[in-house]
């Protein structure tokens, strides 16, 4: 929905959403903060609360937030994932879906642990040790995915191609611009130069499907809660789908918003490392993309 419609307006257009999911008339809806360009409701009513999620839609971004969010989530769900809020109901036509409403705080950078680590990689172990089934097949590629050393520098290089194309006449953008011309662009050179000199003959090579990985995407524990009862719950995976798993092992200790302290790493590498058949051959291609990573970040 690009229009923004009233609390009333969407209340109206979510009820026969809502029975579905279980909730009975008369319900009430109250905003949630926090979901990003999407609108976000608590659903209260005489059953348990519920979630109500009103995803962006703009004509120039061409992706399926909620096909891609209550896919995964549905996907992870019925094969016995436990660690994100139970998918409800949707409506691709009205843009919306319902998950369960799931109560708990956020983890400020000083607060992770290495059993929130761990938590984490043993939510994408069970999400990925579903893979083999066939309705695997049926979830996109993720958002940004790449499946090749080249793919994740042109990846990237795209970005700097946008960065390149700020005004650098206009205030805001004088020193920007600096930035990126002195500093990330060298920087940048130098990485794409030494990843290539590295990969050789095999930056080209297409990661063989055996080898990819159901991603979260964006995963990290600024898309998580802390539930006092059973640890965490991973939420917001609208950019998931099929991708390089060294790609997330990079995001997810290169995102910002609640950083996870790089000792960390290897052990999470070693957790998820055996997935994979060549466990070696993953964490040598996590190890050469991690500062593609950290720049693009």
């Amino acid at each position: 929905m690009s229009e923004h419609p009233s609390d009333a307006d969407v209340a109206m257009r979510a009820a026969p959403l809502l029975a579905r999911a279980g909730v009975p008339a008369p319900f009430r809806l109250e905003g949630v903060a926090g979901g990003g360009n999407n609108r976000v409701f608590r659903v209260s009513s005489a059953s348990a609360p519920v979630l109500l999620k009103v995803y962006y839609r703009h004509p120039d971004d061409s992706r399926d937030r909620l096909a891609a969010d209550f896919g995964f989530s549905r996907f992870a769900w019925d094969r016995g994932v436990r660690g994100l809020p139970r998918p409800l109901a949707s409506d691709a036509a009205l843009g919306m879906a319902a998950y369960e409403f799931v109560s708990g705080g956020r983890l400020r950078p000083d607060e992770v642990t290495e059993g929130h680590v761990r938590a984490a990689a043993d939510f994408f172990r069970a999400v990925n040790e579903q893979r083999g089934d066939p309705q695997a097949a049926a979830l996109p590629a993720a958002s940004e995915a790449c499946f090749s050393i080249a793919g994740h520098l042109e990846c990237v290089e795209r970005r700097m191609e946008r960065l390149a194309a700020i005004d650098a006449a206009a205030p805001s953008g004088r020193a920007a611009a600096a930035i990126v011309a002195g500093r990330m662009r060298p920087l940048w050179g130098r990485i794409r130069g030494a990843v290539r000199a590295t990969a050789g003959t095999a930056v080209d090579d297409v990661l063989p499907a055996g080898d990819r990985c159901i991603s979260p995407s964006d995963f990290g524990f600024h898309n998580a809660l802390v539930v006092a009862a059973d640890g965490l719950r991973f939420l917001d995976f609208e950019y998931a789908g099929w991708d390089d798993p060294a790609k997330m092992a990079c995001d997810f200790f290169c995102q910002p918003a609640v950083p996870v302290p790089r000792g960390h790493l290897p052990a999470f590498v070693e957790r998820v490392a055996t997935l994979w058949p060549e466990p070696e051959a993953f964490v040598r291609r996590a190890a050469l993309l991690l500062p593609v990573y950290e720049l693009k970040w």
